[in-house]
């Protein structure tokens, strides 16, 4: 059975979604001991946002199994710091690809953002014609090459 939790409530799946954060987004090459070493940093990042209104992580299980995760951070732009909150870290397992689960995610991470009386929340990324069926709205290209979206709830 499907559900989105807060990961706050579900911690049993901290290191393994800090473990797939670090292999998507995080620098390759590293020892395992320096993977291990990135990967307890990110456990103890997101334990020690639990309280910040403008962070939250939510997981996907199907009954115990992890499908993805999704979150909201205070800022995810060196570009554009004077904007927040950011829509960030959207991650399906390569398994389970393909079948709407990002949509399940989208959903709730854009819930949550409205359950916390934001108005917008940023994106940015590089995938094409991807967010935009999701409701996000272009704003601009970043020097990095990104785009920049916005979702107006």
């Amino acid at each position: 059975m499907l559900n989105v939790y807060n990961i706050i409530d579900k911690q049993q799946y901290l290191k393994e979604v800090a473990e797939l954060t670090q292999k998507e987004w995080g620098q390759k090459n590293l020892s395992k001991e320096e993977f291990y070493d990135k990967v307890n940093k990110k456990i103890l990042k997101i334990k020690s946002n639990f309280d910040n209104p403008y962070y939250c992580k939510l997981i996907l299980l199907d009954n115990e199994e992890l499908i993805g995760f999704i979150s909201i951070f205070p800022s995810d732009c060196e570009e554009r710091k004077d904007l927040s909150p950011w829509y960030a870290t959207m991650f399906i397992k390569k398994k389970y690809r393909g079948k709407g689960y990002s949509i399940i995610l989208n959903n709730a991470i854009l819930s949550e953002a409205r359950k916390r009386n934001f108005k917008k929340i940023y994106l940015k990324t590089n995938l094409e014609n991807y967010y935009e069926k999701l409701g996000a709205n272009y704003i601009e290209k970043l020097k990095t090459g990104e785009k920049l979206y916005v979702f107006n709830l």
